[in-house]
């Protein structure tokens, strides 16, 4: 390729497809990846699945972000979750549409995504480069005029910054794009893990490691009042809780936590029930089954590796029949069933986030072009923005929407001259 336009930094779902959308608007273009092939993390995303997007209507959509959202609605406004169904589904890929609205290949491989961006990237005349290790922006004026990479300096017109945020590093994410935009002058939201496990300080969590719980309400407290809540699924682990109702409440943890404030969760196990039906649900095994020991009859209300737990907790003996528990015991039982609590001690690294909180402060990027309000000619999509949602195709949509105007809006200004 003769001198670029435009250079895209990072392979990752925004870099791809503003690489794709510039190039396809007419701009030569070119992406520095820095791993051995684009897309390593999109390809692991909703366990190996990949979670596209989300058939959400576009107030729920942005809501899942929190106050960040409003940032998004610009780029939603011309390109939101049909179009990008359509975009896949017009590159040959078949979508299917989920419990809670989520969208994934017909597949379920996250490597029919890749394999159909990698041949868009390449019908659209993109040149690609990996094992590119850029160092910096290259600046002038208050423009940018190139990338110095491998070495050597890339003249540009303008430059795509898409290098994702700091989770699963080992994909490639390492932060850097937070380094080359605070060189540029942009101001950077402390940054940490999100959507990410918790741990506890609990030493009975690990004897229930792997435990799979449904349909289950977590409240998250914070000093002991409740900030938030979620149902669903949670998994125990060794170190703690995992699953998507823990996800979704760590950000909020995560935060509390590192304002020194306490921690903790709240369980309620039959949620289904309230405490009045739970203690006549209980009176009722215990009428019918009050020859049998306690842990028996416990079987019955909970899952086998927890029940052990539970006594211990409960302080009562397995050992002992159901007919000898007395009404105090019950309704001590019964309390814990709806309200089992675990001391939320940490979170795990950034190996283990699905995404980065924290970014750019989109204060400082135009939200109808992703151009900085800082550099000209520099544009910012992708996770390293300060934007973050819960699990359900809301981040990867952000990502895709935010390269499209980004590539778009970047192709525009090198047609224009502004560039």
């Amino acid at each position: 390729m003769t001198q670029p336009d435009i250079i895209v930094i990072g392979g990752g779902a925004a870099g791809l497809m503003a690489a794709g959308q510039a190039a396809q608007a007419g701009s030569r273009t070119l992406l520095l990846e820095k791993m051995p092939l684009p897309g390593r993390k999109l390809g692991i995303t909703g366990k190996g699945r990949c979670n596209l997007t989300n058939i959400a209507e576009m107030r729920e959509f942005l809501d899942h972000f929190g106050p960040s959202g409003r940032f998004l609605r610009q780029a939603f406004a011309r390109f939101f979750n049909t179009e990008l169904m359509d975009f896949f589904e017009d590159l040959g890929l078949k979508l299917v549409t989920e419990r809670g609205g989520r969208v994934f290949p017909a597949s379920g491989q996250a490597g029919e995504v890749l394999r159909a961006l990698r041949q868009w990237l390449q019908q659209c005349g993109v040149a690609v480069q990996t094992s590119a290790t850029v160092e910096s922006l290259v600046l002038a004026d208050g423009r940018v005029t190139g990338v110095l990479c491998n070495g050597r300096e890339i003249p540009c017109r303008a430059a795509v910054l898409a290098t994702g945020g700091a989770s699963y590093p080992a994909t490639g994410s390492t932060g850097d794009g937070y380094r080359f935009a605070a060189a540029a002058g942009h101001h950077i939201i402390d940054i940490r893990p999100a959507l990410v496990p918790l741990e506890t300080a609990d030493s009975f969590t690990g004897r229930m490691a792997e435990l799979n719980l449904r349909n289950i309400k977590a409240r998250l407290l914070v000093d002991g009042k409740k900030v938030a809540e979620d149902f669903g699924e949670l998994v125990f682990s060794k170190f703690g809780v995992t699953g998507p109702i823990i996800l979704t409440l760590s950000g909020l943890a995560v935060d509390a936590l590192r304002s020194g404030r306490q921690v903790a969760l709240s369980l309620d196990l039959k949620p289904a029930l309230d405490e009045q039906k739970l203690d006549r649900r209980l009176l009722r095994d215990l009428d019918a089954r009050g020859k049998e020991p306690i842990a028996s009859l416990l079987r019955g209300l909970l899952p086998g590796v927890m029940v052990p737990v539970c006594l211990d907790l409960v302080d009562l003996s397995a050992e002992r029949t159901a007919a000898t528990m007395n009404a105090k015991e019950r309704r001590r039982l019964g309390r814990w069933i709806k309200d089992f609590r675990l001391e939320v001690s940490g979170h795990r690294p950034f190996s283990e986030a699905i995404v980065t909180a924290g970014g750019v402060d989109t204060r400082e990027v135009d939200p109808r072009t992703m151009e900085s309000r800082l550099v000209g000619g520099l544009y910012l999509a992708g996770e390293l923005l300060d934007l973050q949602a819960e699990t359900g195709g809301y981040n990867l949509q952000a990502a895709f929407s935010s390269g499209w105007l980004a590539g778009r809006c970047a192709a525009r200004a090198v047609q224009e001259g502004t560039v």
